[in-house]
C-alpha cells in the first residue's frame, strides 16, 4: 500500500519559479490559430533560442507627454488569413497575484514563474472592423442548423431501434389502444343565500349533528366554500386534533343560545 503511494508522489520543480511571466487573454480566433502551430525543426526562421515558435512580437509605446507605457502585439507569419494582425494590450494593474504551472509527459509539475504583468488582448487600429466581420460571420455559421429530415419508407418502425433508457416506455403492442385522459369536472357555480337564512339554516344543522365537516356543509347548504367558511370563522369553532379532527362544531356561546330557545319552546 505504501509503495503505491509513494509511486503516485511527484516532486515539484521550482527552478523558475521566480521567474517573471506575463498572462494574457486573447480571443478565441487567436487562440485556435495559435494551438494549430506545432515547432517544426524545417523553419528554422520561425524558432527562437528557446526552442518555440514566434508567434508574435510585443511592442512597447512610450507616450513622453502623458508617461504612460502602451503595449500592442503583432502577429508574424502568414498563417492567419484573414485574422487581425494588431492588437492592443489593455494592463491590469489589481489582480490577485498568481503562479504558472506546466505537468510534463511523465505527470512531473513544474513552476514556469509568477505572473509580472496581466493583459486584456484585443484587435488595434484598422483591424477592429475587421474583427466584428470575423465575429458576425462566426455568429451567422453557428445559426446554421445542420440537421436534416429522413423519410422512413418502413412506417411501421420495425427497424427502429429505442433509445438507452427507453425499453420501459415502448409498448409491446403497436396496436395497444391508449387510455383517454380522464375528464375533469366543471365545478358548479353556486349562488349565496341571504347570510341571516345562511346562518339559521347552519344553526339547524347543528342541532341535528354536532360536528360537520366543510364538504358536507357545502353539499348541505348548496353554498360556495369561500362564503361558507367566512360564517363558520364567526359561528364555529375549527378541530385541529382529536377523535374530531377535521370537523367544525358551534361556539360554546351558540351552543347555550340554542339550548335555551330549545327550553323555551
Amino acid at each position: 500500500m505504501e509503495d503505491d503511494r509513494s509511486n503516485n508522489i511527484h516532486e515539484l520543480e521550482l527552478e523558475k519559479s521566480d521567474r517573471p511571466v506575463w498572462l494574457m487573454k486573447s480571443p478565441v480566433v487567436v487562440a485556435k490559430a495559435w494551438s494549430k502551430q506545432a515547432p517544426s525543426s524545417s523553419s528554422s526562421s520561425s524558432f527562437s533560442s528557446s526552442g518555440f515558435n514566434s508567434l508574435a512580437k510585443v511592442v512597447e509605446s512610450l507616450d513622453p507627454l502623458q508617461s504612460e507605457t502602451e503595449f500592442f502585439m503583432e502577429m508574424v507569419g502568414a498563417e492567419y488569413g484573414n485574422m487581425p494582425k494588431t492588437y492592443a494590450l489593455n494592463m491590469f494593474k489589481d489582480f490577485v497575484p498568481m503562479g504558472i504551472f506546466s505537468e510534463a509527459n511523465l505527470g512531473d509539475p513544474a513552476s514556469e514563474g509568477k505572473v509580472e504583468h496581466k493583459f486584456d488582448m484585443k484587435p488595434h487600429g484598422e483591424d477592429i472592423e475587421e474583427y466584428a466581420k470575423l465575429c458576425r460571420e462566426r455568429t451567422s455559421k453557428s445559426m446554421v442548423k445542420s440537421r436534416q429530415i429522413q423519410v422512413i419508407d418502413n412506417d411501421r418502425g420495425v427497424h427502429m431501434r429505442p433509445m438507452p433508457g427507453m425499453l420501459g416506455l415502448v409498448s409491446s403492442n403497436s396496436k395497444e389502444k391508449r387510455k383517454p385522459a380522464p375528464v375533469k369536472q366543471t365545478e358548479v357555480k353556486r349562488t349565496r343565500r341571504d347570510r341571516g337564512e345562511l346562518e339559521a339554516i347552519m344553526f339547524k344543522l347543528f342541532e341535528g349533528q354536532p360536528n360537520w365537516t366543510l364538504k358536507q356543509l357545502v353539499q348541505e347548504t348548496d353554498q360556495p366554500a369561500q362564503f361558507l367558511k367566512e360564517i363558520l370563522n364567526e359561528l364555529c369553532v375549527y378541530n385541529k386534533r382529536g377523535s374530531n379532527q377535521g370537523t367544525y362544531e358551534l361556539k360554546p356561546e351558540y351552543k347555550k343560545a340554542g339550548e335555551d330557545d330549545a327550553g323555551e319552546q
